[in-house]
């Protein structure tokens, strides 16, 4: 009997995520009213950081069975942030504090700063009614 693939992995998760993310920081940059979008914008964020957060114990969990336990945990250290930024993300765009969206958007801008994301890219619109769903 061969082996089972999962095609939809959480690392391809996390990576299609971190490619949106990036693309809907720098959305979000471009914006200069407090519209619609710009609050699908900001809610998508918190939605996809909340998603990254809660696949980081499915993506350590193989390196633990094996016993790489400095693997994951220096992966865990690495994508802890995102939980914490997904919450007050969440927290700044349901109470309408742009200036705390500003600037976590900034700082989440430099997490993804390496994520290059190709000018034809397949992602479409990701945030679309992400506020409705937040």
């Amino acid at each position: 009997m061969s082996r089972v693939i999962n095609p939809d992995s959480t690392g391809k998760d996390r990576a299609r995520l971190s490619k949106a993310i990036a693309l809907a920081v720098r959305e979000l940059a471009r914006q200069t009213e407090v519209a619609q979008e710009a609050k699908d914008l900001a809610a998508f964020i918190a939605l996809a950081l909340k998603t990254i957060a809660d696949g980081i114990d499915d993506s350590v969990a193989a390196w633990e069975k094996r016993g790489y336990w400095v693997k994951a945990d220096r992966f865990r250290m690495e994508w802890q942030w995102s939980g914490q930024y997904a919450e007050k993300m969440k927290a700044a765009v349901l109470t309408d504090d742009w200036g705390a969206v500003a600037l976590l958007s900034a700082q989440i801008a430099q997490k993804f700063g390496k994520v290059v994301v190709a000018q034809n890219h397949r992602l479409g619109k990701p945030w679309a009614g992400a506020y409705q769903r937040l």
